[in-house]
């Protein structure tokens, strides 16, 4: 199939070779079509599917050929959990959108809210926004909803990690009910399927991949380590392998601090990101990692969320995560696009028993190998009692953490 057959506009198509695609990827030959026909979407995608080409195509067709107002009010509003992955739709909906009379913008926290409020005074057509800092400027008479005939959820799953519910049901309660609904998420799980009973009317379901697979391209492979040797070890491999690019995950803003300054230290360039990071550092490391200044990013679950990277050779785990879920979207950051990836992950004794419910999610038993000269004191037994829950476990859905969270997206 081509991007021909799927309906597309002229001013689009050109836009689509200008960035190199003559293809469509799965998801986007499954969304765009139903959306185009105004339907409600659920859709089951990871990031480097080609989701958000999937949901930003057929809104600028349908903006560019409905009703035109002079002022420029909000008509499709695109919510996302991290201000990243909003800066990142925002390129691809200008780059889309550059031979179509259609103005975009985005709104996140982070930064100062007044460059915002003078953009919006201008008049934007088409709003990608994190809700915390949506229903901020919504509190200033910044910006109306009342026009709004799109609502675009992305990421949806990860937005209800970071106990975002409270903030969405506020947001729906500010659009119009008549609207097109599109939620777009990793998973199908319980509570995206509730979330999406409460907002979507008959959606067409589509799905990229079958769901918690993970890139065939990926090889994915276990070191047993002891804890106190993991920074000895990520040394070891990135040193010896002349490892040019790789993205390593921590479970704690702590953790990526300590892990990056430990890299620097024996001669690796490295940056950790993290929500309690400035805007502005986070945004100079990601530019630096993709242009190859800087060999190592060190990030958290949240911050590296949406962050597309192409062409990334490898991914470690430092620590595995607790949720199963979140091990998918780790390595899923390379083998893209049909490129090879590595994907390794330091298993310490504590974390054992992770092991278990994540090779349960992939269906499949992960190799597990040591390394000379760090043989690990433990023996690996599946039945390992789980460590102890702490500020490293699954987020609480509390007030007070739903509302720290919201300050940093």
């Amino acid at each position: 199939m081509s991007f021909n057959s799927l309906g597309l506009s002229d001013a689009l198509l050109k836009a689509i070779d200008k960035k190199g695609y003559t293809v469509p990827s799965p998801i986007q030959e499954k969304a765009i079509p139903p959306i185009l026909e105004r339907k409600d979407v659920l859709a089951s995608a990871q990031t480097g599917t080609g989701k958000t080409a999937g949901f930003t195509l057929p809104i600028l067709q349908l903006l560019s050929q409905g009703q035109h107002y002079r002022k420029r009010p909000i008509r499709a509003l695109i919510l996302t959990p991290t201000r990243e992955l909003a800066a990142q739709i925002l390129d691809n909906v200008k780059a889309y959108s550059e031979f179509v009379d259609l103005r975009s913008m985005v709104v996140f926290g982070g930064v100062n809210a007044n460059p915002q409020i003078r953009s919006l005074r201008n008049g934007v057509d088409i709003l990608v926004a994190t809700p915390g800092r949506l229903l901020d400027l919504h509190s200033q008479r910044a910006l109306s909803l009342a026009k709004t005939e799109i609502l675009v959820l992305d990421e949806a799953d990860r937005m209800l990690d970071m106990g975002f519910q409270r903030d969405i049901n506020k947001i729906l309660a500010l659009l119009p009910k008549k609207r097109q609904n599109l939620l777009f998420s990793a998973t199908f799980s319980k509570e995206i399927k509730k979330l999406a009973n409460g907002i979507l009317h008959h959606p067409v379901s589509v799905e990229a991949a079958p769901e918690n697979t993970t890139a065939e391209k990926v090889d994915q492979k276990m070191y047993k380590v002891d804890k106190a040797k993991k920074n000895e070890v990520v040394i070891k491999l990135i040193s010896e392998g002349n490892w040019k690019q790789v993205l390593i995950f921590t479970r704690t803003k702590h953790g990526a601090n300590r892990l990056s300054e430990k890299l620097v230290k024996n001669g690796i360039t490295s940056a950790a990101i993290h929500g309690n990071k400035s805007q502005g550092a986070r945004t100079k490391a990601l530019a630096g990692f993709k242009q190859n200044k800087i060999r190592v990013l060190v990030a958290t679950d949240i911050a590296a969320r949406g962050l597309d990277i192409p062409l990334l050779p490898h991914v470690i785990n430092y620590e595995l995560p607790n949720i199963s879920e979140d091990y998918v979207h780790r390595i899923g950051r390379t083998g893209r696009a049909g490129a090879s990836g590595e994907a390794i992950s330091l298993v310490s004794q504590e974390e054992v028993a992770y092991v278990k419910g994540i090779e349960k999610l992939l269906g499949l038993t992960l190799p597990k190998e040591t390394i000379e000269g760090f043989e690990p004191s433990f023996i690996f037994d599946y039945n390992a009692a789980p460590p102890k829950k702490n500020q490293q476990g699954r987020p609480k859905r509390n007030n007070r953490n739903n509302n720290r969270r919201r300050k940093r997206s």
